[in-house]
């Protein structure tokens, strides 16, 4: 099968920042994946056109299973509030998505808590540093049924903080501690490889770089491996939206562990 995660950026194109969502169906239809990781969707979004982005990827993928997670419920500059995971089904929202070609025999929802405090952060252009708030993170795990055999697929977007994005995946890693067979963590990991491999004691499937997408310095896309798991073919993949590239690799589940 192949898999990718892609950091979808609301469908945006990154040059004017205007949502397109014709390139959007048009980038999903050319990585042609079997499993596909989003981060940054939307859902019933002013900026987006009131657009089930997650619908949208399934249909233009041909995928009967999908499921949006919402790590922020409302509207940017108006009632962002973290999500619960109570919210009624067209409320807005922004959070992340798995699309899968395959059936899913079970879904669970991991919630990652932001700093708890505003922290300095320096940007760009400024003498001094700013005070932010984090946001809250989510992940979602997938019991998948692959024509391989069954597989746990992760997709999981974390902070920008570096000191915290660890304590993210460290939770998030002991969460699947007990899946024991073959398993996929997928998703914008804001770390490096070298960094995302040794927190999680994964693999990593392909190492390539993935941001920004129009010259590409880094790596902070990944999809992690665990298990009887062999990955193949990798590219990222510049598309018509997104700062990001995708990240696209082909996972072979081999019949004895590796």
């Amino acid at each position: 099968m192949r898999v990718a995660t892609f950091n979808i950026l609301n469908g945006r194109v990154p040059t004017d920042q205007h949502v397109d969502l014709v390139g959007f169906r048009e980038a999903i239809r050319r990585l042609d994946v079997d499993v596909l990781a989003m981060q940054e969707v939307d859902h019933n979004q002013h900026r987006s056109d009131h657009a089930d982005l997650t619908a949208i990827a399934a249909e233009a993928m041909g995928a009967p299973e999908h499921r949006f997670v919402a790590a922020l419920s409302g509207s940017p500059g108006a009632t962002w509030i973290a999500s619960t995971g109570e919210e009624q089904p067209d409320a807005a929202a922004y959070g992340i998505a798995l699309v899968s070609r395959f059936p899913v025999r079970g879904w669970r929802v991991v919630r990652l808590a932001p700093v708890p405090v505003r922290i300095p952060m320096r940007f760009s252009g400024r003498r001094l540093p700013e005070l932010v708030r984090d946001e809250p993170r989510v992940a979602v795990v997938a019991d998948v049924e692959s024509p391989d055999g069954e597989v746990t697929v992760v997709n999981t977007h974390l902070s920008f903080i570096d000191w915290w994005n660890g304590r993210q995946l460290r939770r998030l890693v002991a969460d699947i501690a007990d899946d024991t067979g073959p398993v996929l963590l997928m998703g914008d990991l804001n770390m490096g490889p070298e960094r995302a491999t040794r927190l999680t004691g994964m693999t990593s499937g392909v190492q390539l770089l993935t941001y920004p997408a129009a010259g590409p310095n880094q790596q902070i896309d990944h999809v992690l491996v665990r298990g009887s798991v062999r990955t193949h073919r990798g590219e990222a993949v510049a598309l018509p939206v997104s700062d990001h590239r995708a990240l696209a690799v082909d996972v072979e589940l081999l019949q004895h562990p590796v």
